[in-house]
């Protein structure tokens, strides 16, 4: 679960990660723990959409407006967002708003921008994934797809950037995702609860801690905290520079041929994976041990054709690439 969720933050095209476990074994805490870690983007100052200065992509269109009439985009360096989706949410708040009154009586788009404003070049984080209601799945799939969110209200249309990455977790109990869903994030992983002992007590014993003192218990991981950030830091500046040899895309897509993966985004996320990880580990070219190391949480939630049938550990994808890996 950690690794999965620190790939995406040194490479966000990866596609997010959907995370399956039992009640009360950390899932949301390590979600959100998640933030200490981020590092820091170039946005535009003032823009809603967090627009990124150098990628016209990825901006609002009043802030390509501006860069097209020859004006200075004003730069400010800002953590990357997360933002929690409730399950509540209405889609007016998750989308955005037109004031219809504003346009009408004053004859300007008057924008009320929502979450996937606020999520863009960020993480978008929902909690117990498979409780979301269908219409709100049906937004994210929009906005996953494309990129974009559009509003559509009377007559008048505003299109924003929405590229997040999507993290989700939930309890298999209550319930499976849809499968269109369930493909759209790039990893998944599968938490159970700890049963040895020892590791129990010592779960309860920094809780305790914690409780007690929550500074405290910051400052005594800080350091391994900054050392894990310089490490995100470095992979992420190095991601460009690292190589997967032709032989190993090849295994690759083998693997994912012979699991009948459908589509190709499980052989695009394996590769971006490898990748990742290898930067993680400050290495400029993909190992086999690299792809044993991802391709179960890349490719597990692609095996399945019954709706109605679980989600396999693993096992098979592992076995599948030691018989084609040799």
């Amino acid at each position: 679960m950690k690794l999965c969720l620190l790939l995406n933050v040194i490479d966000p095209k990866i596609g997010g990660v959907m995370i399956m476990g039992d009640r009360g074994t950390g899932k949301s805490t390590t979600v959100r723990s998640l933030v200490d870690l981020l590092p820091e983007i170039k946005v535009v100052a003032g823009d809603p959409f967090n627009s990124d200065p150098e990628d016209p992509e990825s901006m609002g269109m009043e802030v390509r407006e501006s860069l097209v009439n020859g004006k200075e985009l004003e730069v400010v360096l800002t953590k990357i967002n997360m933002v929690d989706l409730p399950l509540g949410a209405t889609e007016d708040r998750v989308c955005g708003t037109i004031d219809i009154e504003k346009a009408l009586t004053e004859g300007v788009k008057a924008f009320e921008p929502g979450l996937l404003a606020k999520a863009n070049r960020g993480i978008l984080y929902v909690d117990e994934v498979n409780l979301l209601d269908d219409h709100l799945v049906d937004v994210l799939l929009d906005s996953a797809a494309s990129g974009w969110n559009t509003v559509e209200r009377e007559g008048i249309s505003i299109s924003h950037p929405a590229r997040f990455i999507l993290i989700g977790s939930g309890n298999p109990e209550e319930g499976e995702l849809r499968p269109q869903l369930l493909d759209r994030f790039g990893m998944h992983a599968q938490v159970g609860t700890v049963r040895d002992a020892e590791l129990r007590v010592k779960i309860v014993e920094e809780r305790a801690r914690f409780d007690r003192n929550p500074k405290e218990f910051r400052d005594s991981y800080q350091n391994e905290q900054d050392k894990l950030q310089n490490q995100i830091s470095s992979a992420r500046s190095n991601l460009s520079s690292v190589q997967i040899d032709h032989e190993l895309r090849v295994k690759i897509s083998k693997v994912c041929s012979e699991l009948n993966v459908d589509g190709l985004r499980g052989d695009i996320v394996t590769n971006r994976a490898a990748k990742a990880l290898a930067a993680l580990k400050g290495r400029d070219k993909v190992t086999s041990e690299d792809i044993a190391t991802v391709i179960p949480n890349c490719l597990r939630h692609r095996l399945r054709k019954d709706p109605l049938e679980s989600i396999d550990s693993g096992l098979l994808v592992i076995e599948k690439f030691y018989e084609v890996f040799n």
